[in-house]
């Protein structure tokens, strides 16, 4: 898909008007026939298909606007001292300038200087059949740049095969990616490609490639330098013509300093280096791959698109992600499974679920990553945690009396019960807790 351009969107009228029409003309259909044969209804049940497909992806195109207008409207917040790198003019009219060239991204992205840059590497690289070498933490979306670099370069209509090196047994690597011939070794009932071959014209991505065994790492600098593989079992060259792009989430040049890695096949294979900063380092980005999984996720799920609570958004906002973009996935995802319409903190895993002070505590994790937070961030941030602190504390004293407590604070009750449901406390939790000490008491 081309990335969806939020400022030409203006024409979800006449769309809708659209698929209402082959609405109606679907049930006339159903509702006029007299008899229907199977071929007739699987048609139909197609048609239906088609309709709620295109429906999803309008839904997904006007949340994926207000996610960018979010975006765009803190970016305009008048606190200009708390106003990160990531957010500049320059970086936004980068963004919108790859837009406007047809950039071919299957997703979304945000305004990171560094993603930026990263994203121009891939687009000038794409068109050539230079090797590339992408690196970054695990979950920063390598397997994605990939498959944009491969989409948008001249061989993105031949074939695109991924191969997972760590996961190949170090007895299997030659045969599984240069193929085997028949009787070739026990088990080997019949000729067999490798990847290599299945790539020929197209593209062929290395993940892991750091944890590819060194007997691997020189025949795959032969195949660089030749152009050519031999099948396990076989005198016969076969010429491939395929392009190279492998990824890591490890140091390479470490590796080859500490003789774990060839630094000749490390030159090789980086000609093109582009590197992929975490998401605690584009957290404008957030909001956006928020919407994104989560209309992903109804899709798969055949639901409506879950709705989060302001507490478990702060929380998504902030957390830190050490498993980056896939963590951030598979947490919306869990969250559309679980929850009803709407989600809250209760629906996190256990590992990650906030407690008392974690606000202050995922404020000094981000420090430590060098993406801290803005000032009026960690305003809101501590604001909030203190304020929830002090009606827990509340509850506890009064066994969960929510009209009690609003008489000890001289504070409207209805005011109360809305901080209360702003932080997702619910009265009846304690008023269950005081219950044994009172058996006790009695």
């Amino acid at each position: 898909m081309k990335l969806f351009d939020p400022h030409g969107f203006g024409s979800s009228v006449v769309s809708y008007a659209g698929l209402l029409e082959k609405i109606e003309i679907l049930r006339s259909t159903l509702r006029w026939a007299p008899r229907l044969e199977r071929a007739e209804i699987e048609k139909l049940l197609n048609q239906s298909n088609a309709l709620r497909d295109e429906v999803m992806q309008l839904s997904r195109k006007e949340r994926f606007v207000e996610a960018a207008a979010d975006t765009h409207d803190s970016h305009d917040a008048p606190d200009a001292e708390d106003k990160p790198e990531a957010l500049t003019p320059s970086a936004h009219r980068r963004r919108e300038a790859l837009i406007e060239r047809s950039f071919i991204f299957e997703g979304i992205f945000g305004d990171n200087p560094k993603l930026l840059a990263a994203l121009e590497i891939a687009e000038k690289a794409a068109p050539t059949d230079l090797p590339v070498l992408i690196d970054g933490e695990s979950g920063t979306g390598k397997e994605l740049m990939a498959k944009v670099i491969h989409a948008n370069g001249a061989r993105s209509e031949r074939p695109y095969i991924s191969v997972n090196c760590g996961a190949i047994p170090d007895n299997l690597l030659e045969s599984e990616l240069f193929g085997h011939r028949r009787g070739a070794f026990t088990g080997a009932s019949s000729d067999r490609k490798g990847k290599f071959e299945s790539a020929h014209t197209g593209t062929i991505f290395l993940d892991e490639i750091g944890e590819l065994p060194l007997q691997g790492q020189v025949k795959l600098l032969r195949v660089l330098e030749s152009h050519e593989i031999q099948r396990v079992g076989s005198d016969e060259p076969i010429a491939v013509d395929t392009r190279i792009v492998a990824a890591t989430n490890r140091n390479l040049r470490e590796l080859a300093a500490q003789g774990q890695f060839r630094e000749d096949l490390f030159y090789r294979l980086s000609v093109i280096h582009v590197t992929l900063p975490a998401l605690r380092e584009r957290r404008d980005e957030i909001p956006l791959l928020i919407a994104y999984f989560g209309d992903e996720a109804a899709g798969q799920l055949k639901r409506r698109p879950v709705k989060l609570t302001p507490k478990l958004r702060d929380f998504l906002l902030t957390y830190a992600y050490p498993g980056n973009i896939r963590e951030l996935r598979n947490l919306v995802y869990r969250l559309s499974c679980l929850a009803g319409d709407t989600a809250d903190i209760e629906h996190l895993p256990d590992d990650i679920r906030p407690g008392p002070a974690a606000a202050a505590l995922r404020l000094v994790e981000s420090e430590m990553s060098g993406a801290p937070l803005s000032l009026s961030d960690a305003k809101r941030a501590a604001s909030d945690e203190a304020e929830r602190a002090f009606l827990e504390r509340g509850l506890q004293e009064t066994g969960g009396t929510v009209a009690e407590l609003a008489r000890r604070c001289d504070m409207n009750r209805s005011h109360l019960q809305m901080l209360l449901k702003k932080h997702g406390i619910r009265s009846k939790d304690f008023r269950h807790a005081e219950k044994p000490d009172r058996e006790k008491e009695s």
